[in-house]
């Protein structure tokens, strides 16, 4: 009788330690993720204004003013004056 008695108070003790440890741990992994969430946020803060940048970049690069002057002034190319289709006959 004596044994079963100190046992069930030793039982909780172990359960309640136990508890605490499972409290402790989740508690660290939850502070963990947190700090991961916020670097992520971060991270994608970055590359929306780095994708924002590279728009503007490709728009600049691609506009027709400049793609013109490039071609007359760095590749001597000239606006085509007269039109002249060639067919094979029949």
């Amino acid at each position: 009788m004596k044994s079963g008695v100190l046992l069930l108070p030793l039982a909780l003790i172990v359960a309640v330690f136990v508890s605490a440890l499972a409290v402790v741990r989740t508690k660290h992994e939850n502070r963990a993720l947190v700090a991961e969430i916020e670097n992520l946020r971060q991270e994608h803060e970055r590359l929306e204004m780095e994708w924002a940048q590279l728009q503007l970049e490709e728009a600049t690069l691609a506009h027709n003013n400049r793609v013109d002057k490039i071609a007359r002034e760095q590749l001597g190319m000239t606006e085509p004056r007269d039109y002249v289709i060639v067919g094979s006959g029949p």
